[in-house]
């Protein structure tokens, strides 16, 4: 896959986003947006509290991620978002309808360990269940891969580079 598109990568706390999504966009020469740094200052309050965020707090969020995939339509980029619903993913399209998803997938008991070593993150790992109560995977009709995290960020990286080309061969 050539970007122009725009590649959300997605899924629950500590799969890896914000360690995948700036390798993804180095290996396509495009920019990469941290998906937490569109959260208004109460959400990542929130969150760091404790409590999960709901649809009403996700929305000023998601729209903002929306807009920066809209601006890049046509140039490329890769930005992270857990887009755990099928209706925040339908969101973003709406904002940005050539957007694909990498979905990083994994076993609970590997992204609670891995939550479990990050320093500096709000995120605590009390939330990974409303994470995974709140996920919905891709559907097939959806513009997307889904990416198993068990192995190093490059391997990680390597697959998701020949899912996506798949993805767009696919599709051509």
């Amino acid at each position: 896959m050539n970007t122009p598109h725009v590649v959300v990568v997605m899924g629950v706390a500590g799969t890896g986003k914000t360690t995948i999504g700036p390798l993804l966009a180095a290996r396509y020469g495009v920019p990469y947006a941290e998906g937490d740094d569109f959260h208004p200052p109460a959400n990542i309050a929130k969150m760091s509290a404790g409590t999960p965020l709901d649809d009403d707090d996700r929305h000023p969020w998601l729209d903002a991620i929306g807009a920066w995939a809209h601006e890049r339509a046509g140039l490329g980029g890769v930005v992270s978002s857990s887009a755990l619903k099928r209706s925040y993913r339908d969101r973003l399209r709406a904002a940005a309808p050539g957007v694909v998803f990498v979905h990083l997938t994994g076993d609970r008991a590997l992204i609670e360990d891995r939550m479990s070593h990050r320093e500096g993150h709000f995120m605590p790992t009390a939330l990974l269940d409303s994470q995974f109560a709140t996920l919905q995977p891709l559907e097939p009709d959806e513009a997307g891969v889904a990416v198993e995290v068990s192995g190093s960020p490059e391997e990680i990286t390597d697959q998701a580079v020949a899912a996506l080309a798949d993805l767009s061969g696919a599709s051509s």
